[in-house]
C-alpha cells in the first residue's frame, strides 16, 4: 500500500532553495550512447589541481553553460561570483530556474537536437537516474569523490551531490519574543493566525515532501488546522525566508536555512529531535553532449574541494572528511531529516501528483508567476 493511502527556502542566514517529441516517456538515448556504454564503470578520480583543469579549459575555449535549480535569478550570484574570482577567465553562464522546468528543457533540447547546458544542478533527483539510464550523462570522478557520502553519488560518477540543502521552518526572533515555536505542532495554535507564509507544497516538491512527512506524523486534522491558520502562500522557496527577515510574518514554513546561524541573526531556523524536516543532496552531472566538458570538470572539482564544502552556508558538507562546523552532526546523521526518503519520493511521481492535489485541497491552487521569470526554451544560448 502507498504512503499516501496507508496514513489518516540570500540562503546565507536562512531564506532561500515546452515539451518535445518523445519526453513524456524519456528521449531517446543517443546512438552513440549503448545500454553496454550506459552501464561501464566510471574511471579513477580525477587528479589534475584546478589550476591544471583551469587551463585545460580555457584551451578547450573558456566557455560554461550551467542551468541550476532555484528561486530566483540571482540566487547563485554569490557562486558565480566566487567562480569567477578563481577563475577569471572563465565565461560562465549560470542560468537559474525551478529545477522542474529546467529538466523539461533540457529533455526538450536532447529531443530537439539544440542542448544547451554543459552542466546541470537540480533538486529533481529522479531526473538523474533517467538521463544516467538514458546514456545522457559524462562518467566522471572529481577529486575527492571517494571522500563524498555514498548516497550523494552514483557510484560510476555519473552524478554526484555539490551541497547538502534541508527545509524547515523559521521564525523571526522579535515577532515571536519569549515563546518561540519550537516544533511544527505549534504553528497551529491560534496565536499564529496571519502571522505564518509558506511556499506552496504542490508547487516545490521538497516542500511538498516536508508536508508530506508532516501530514504522515500529525495527521490530516493537523492540515485542517494549518489551513485555518490564514497562511499566506507564494511560490518560491525563498519566500518564507523573506518574509520572516523582513518582518512581514513570523513564521515561515518550507525554506532553506541554517542551524549555525549567528546570535544576532533576526531569525531561527527550527529542527527538533523527534520532529520531521527534510534533507537532500543537490546532486549535478556532466552532460555527455556538453560542448565544455572540461570547463564542467573544473567546475565540479572547485565545488566538492574541501575548502569550497567548508565553507557551506549552513555547515553541511556532502564530504565525509569535512567537519560541520557550529557543532552540527552530518547531514546523514539525523534520522529526522529523511535523507533516504526524499530519492525515494520523488522517484514515484504517481504517488507525488496525489500528494500535489490533495494539498490543492486544503490549501487552493498555485497562484503566481514563476518566480525566477519566464525562461522561453533556450536560455543561456
Amino acid at each position: 500500500m502507498s504512503s499516501f493511502l496507508s496514513r489518516r527556502r540570500v540562503l546565507a542566514t536562512g531564506a532561500g532553495a515546452a515539451l518535445g517529441l518523445g519526453v513524456g516517456t524519456g528521449a531517446a538515448a543517443p546512438a552513440s550512447a549503448s545500454p553496454s556504454a550506459s552501464r561501464r564503470a566510471g574511471g579513477p578520480e580525477e587528479t589534475r589541481t584546478l589550476d591544471e583543469l583551469y587551463r585545460a579549459a580555457l584551451a578547450e575555449g573558456g566557455k560554461l553553460v550551467m542551468y541550476a535549480g532555484g528561486d530566483t535569478p540571482t540566487q547563485q550570484d554569490g557562486t558565480k561570483a566566487a567562480f569567477k574570482a578563481r577563475f577569471p577567465d572563465i565565461d560562465l553562464t549560470l542560468i537559474v530556474d525551478y529545477s522542474k522546468y529546467h529538466d523539461v528543457r533540457v529533455d526538450n533540447q536532447f529531443a530537439t537536437g539544440t542542448l544547451v547546458p554543459d552542466l546541470v544542478q537540480f533538486q529533481t533527483l529522479q531526473d538523474f537516474v533517467r538521463w544516467n539510464e538514458q546514456g545522457r550523462l559524462l562518467r566522471y570522478k572529481p577529486a575527492g569523490f571517494s571522500k563524498v557520502y555514498d548516497a550523494f553519488k552514483d557510484p560510476q560518477g555519473a552524478w554526484v551531490a555539490t551541497s547538502a540543502l534541508a527545509f524547515s521552518f523559521m521564525y523571526g526572533v522579535a515577532a515571536v519574543g519569549s515563546d518561540a515555536p519550537r516544533t511544527p505542532l505549534d504553528l497551529i495554535d491560534p496565536k499564529w493566525k496571519g502571522k505564518i507564509a509558506s511556499s506552496y507544497p504542490h508547487d516545490d516538491d521538497a516542500v511538498l515532501y516536508l508536508y508530506t512527512l508532516y501530514a504522515q506524523r500529525y495527521g490530516w486534522d493537523w492540515v485542517a488546522k494549518l489551513a485555518a491558520q490564514d497562511v499566506r502562500f507564494a511560490r518560491g522557496s525563498n519566500s518564507p525566508g523573506d518574509a520572516v527577515f523582513a518582518g512581514d510574518k513570523a513564521i515561515g514554513i518550507g525554506t532553506a536555512g541554517s542551524l549555525t546561524s549567528p546570535s544576532s541573526s533576526p531569525a531561527r531556523f527550527v529542527v527538533t529531535d523527534g520532529h520531521p524536516f527534510m534533507a537532500w543532496g543537490q546532486r549535478a552531472a556532466i552532460l555527455k553532449q556538453a560542448k565544455n566538458p572540461t570547463a564542467a570538470k573544473l567546475f565540479l572539482n572547485w565545488q566538492l574541494s574541501a575548502d569550497w564544502q567548508q565553507g557551506a552556508f549552513n555547515g553541511w558538507s556532502v564530504r565525509t572528511d569535512v567537519t560541520p562546523t557550529g557543532g552540527l552532526k552530518p547531514i546523514w546523521k539525523y534520522p529526522d531529516a529523511h535523507l533516504d526518503g526524499f530519492p525515494r519520493f520523488m522517484a514515484d511521481r504517481a504517488e507525488v501528483e496525489r500528494w500535489k492535489q490533495t494539498f490543492a485541497l486544503y490549501f487552493g491552487e498555485v497562484k503566481g508567476d514563476p518566480t525566477p521569470g519566464w525562461l522561453g526554451l533556450h536560455p543561456g544560448a
